[in-house]
C-alpha cells in the first residue's frame, strides 16, 4: 500500500509540474490564433472566439523569414560542428594524455563556468570590433565554437571507457589521433549526440548575441526576427506568438524525435567521474 501511495504521489507531482510547464506553450498557441482584441482581455480566454489562421501569413510577411531561416541554419550548423570538434579533442587530451599542468588547466577552465556569460558580452564585443568582425558570420560563429561544459561532459564519458583499450592500441602501434576517431568517438556516440542536440537548441534559440553583433537583415537569425513585431506604438502579440511558433516548430520536432539520446547521453556521462 505504501508503494502505491508513493507512486501516486510521485506521478501527481510530475503531472502538476508538467501542466505548469505546458501552460505557457498552450497560451502561446492560443494567442497566435486570436483576434487582436482578445489578446489582453481579462480573464484570459484560451479558446479564441474565431481562429485567425491568417496571423501566420501576416507573420511570414512581416520579416524576411526565408533569409533569417537560412542564416539560423548555417550559423547553428557551423557552431555545432565547431564545438563538437573542439570538445572531442580537448576532452581526449584531458582524459587520456599526460602533460604538464593538465590538472591546473582543467581546474581553471572549470572555474570559468562560474562566470556569467553576460559579463563577457562587452569584452567579446570590443574584441570582435577591434578585429573588424562586427556584422559578419565570423562574429556569429567563432566565439561559440568552444564550450567548457561540452569538454567536461565528454571528458567524463571518455574516462569511463576502459584504459586497457588505450594501452592495447599503443602496443599495436596505433597513434592517439587514430585511436580517438576509430575507438573513442564511436563508443561515445550517446554523449556526442546529446551535446549536438543541446548545442543545436541553444544556437537556434540564441537572441541577444546575434542582435548585438549584426546590423543588417542579411545576417540576422530567426529569434531576431521577433523584434520586427514590436515598435514604439506597441506589440501585436497575436502576430508575435504566431512568429514564435513558426520559429520553435523545427527545434521541437527535432527534440521530440531525438530526446531519448539526450537522456541516454546524460545518464552515461554526467554521473561518472
Amino acid at each position: 500500500m505504501k508503494r502505491i501511495i508513493s507512486k501516486f504521489t510521485t506521478y501527481t507531482i510530475l503531472i502538476i509540474g508538467a501542466l505548469f510547464i505546458l501552460v505557457p506553450f498552450i497560451w502561446m498557441l492560443s494567442t497566435s490564433l486570436k483576434p487582436y482584441n482578445e489578446v489582453l482581455i481579462m480573464p484570459p480566454k484560451f479558446i479564441p472566439s474565431k481562429f485567425m489562421w491568417e496571423n501566420y501569413r501576416i507573420a511570414l510577411e512581416a520579416a524576411p523569414f526565408k533569409r533569417y531561416f537560412l542564416n539560423s541554419l548555417f550559423v547553428t550548423t557551423m557552431i555545432t560542428m565547431g564545438e563538437i570538434l573542439t570538445a572531442i579533442l580537448a576532452a581526449f587530451a584531458f582524459s587520456n594524455l599526460n602533460f604538464k599542468g593538465k590538472d591546473i588547466l582543467f581546474t581553471v577552465l572549470m572555474g570559468t563556468m562560474m562566470v556569467p556569460s553576460e559579463v563577457l558580452t562587452i569584452p567579446n564585443f570590443v574584441t570582435l570590433s577591434k578585429l573588424k568582425w562586427i556584422d559578419t558570420y565570423k562574429a556569429l560563429i567563432i566565439p561559440w565554437c568552444a564550450s567548457i561544459y561540452s569538454i567536461f561532459l565528454l571528458k567524463q564519458h571518455f574516462q569511463s571507457i576502459p584504459k586497457e583499450l588505450y594501452y592495447a592500441s599503443k602496443v599495436d602501434g596505433c597513434k592517439d589521433f587514430k585511436f580517438l576517431w576509430t575507438m573513442i568517438v564511436p563508443l561515445s556516440k550517446p554523449a556526442i549526440v546529446t551535446l549536438t542536440l543541446l548545442k543545436v537548441i541553444g544556437s537556434w534559440n540564441s537572441f541577444m548575441w546575434p542582435l548585438i553583433v549584426t546590423n543588417s537583415d542579411k545576417l540576422r537569425t530567426l529569434p531576431v526576427a521577433l523584434s520586427a513585431f514590436s515598435n514604439e506604438v506597441g506589440t501585436d502579440y497575436n502576430i508575435l506568438m504566431a512568429a514564435t511558433n513558426l520559429i520553435i516548430i523545427p527545434i521541437m520536432i527535432l527534440y521530440i524525435f531525438l530526446q531519448k539520446h539526450i537522456i541516454v547521453g546524460i545518464s552515461k556521462s554526467g554521473i561518472k567521474g
